[in-house]
């Protein structure tokens, strides 16, 4: 009844033509209890999902992000080259470099000094932060030069980081990598001939 009514009132509102502003407001019908309740409980489960997915996002990031570790204060490393190998600790200190107790500037010949040194001329100044104790056996003087050289390039990528390491990579890869090369076994009878030197043949 009150719809057909409704209705009514309208179509002689507009045959009067009365402005719809002068009409009579609807009776609006007060929300009971319950349904506050459930548009409370709707919101609140809409803002727990949003919290849920914020969170959620948060923690993808975290999960992405690389774990930086910390760089240790001492490092024991050691290096190869042919039949030497080179033990070497590195501590906090002022910049002492020794080789079988023997200062590294002190080391003869200067060719093989300069070759040790090589991966310290690349760091600068960076390395003087820190003291190191250096042993070599086996292997001749080139072969031990090498394996001082990769031992303390080693350890100043581990003490100054990955940059470090990629510098040394970038300019010699073999400041970190093992090179694993080695000369031809000579054949017999003759092995001062050299490993691939074929015997001498006669025409006549």
């Amino acid at each position: 009844m009150t719809e057909k009514t409704e209705k009514h009132e309208k179509a002689e509102a507009k045959k009067e033509g009365k402005p719809e502003s002068d009409r009579q407001p609807k009776a609006v019908k007060p929300e009971s209890k319950q349904e506050k309740e459930r548009v409370k409980q709707l919101i609140e489960e809409k803002m727990d999902k949003i919290r849920k997915q914020d969170l959620g996002e948060k923690k993808e990031k975290q999960e992405k992000q690389p774990k930086v570790k910390p760089l240790p204060a001492s490092v024991f490393v050691t290096g190869k080259r042919k039949r030497a190998i080179a033990r070497a600790y590195f501590s906090p200190g002022k910049g002492m470099i020794k080789v079988n107790s023997i200062p590294i500037e002190l080391v003869m010949p200067d060719m093989f000094r300069l070759k040790m040194m090589e991966p310290l001329m690349l760091m600068g100044d960076e390395w003087k932060k820190f003291d190191a104790k250096i042993t070599v056996n086996g292997g001749g003087p080139a072969g031990q030069a090498d394996a001082v050289r990769q031992a303390i390039a080693r350890a100043l990528s581990e003490l100054l980081g990955p940059e470090t390491r990629k510098a040394f990579l970038a300019y010699d890869r073999n400041l970190i990598v093992y090179d694993s090369r080695r000369t031809e076994p000579h054949k017999p009878p003759h092995s001062s001939w050299g490993p691939r030197r074929y015997k001498q043949r006669s025409k006549r």
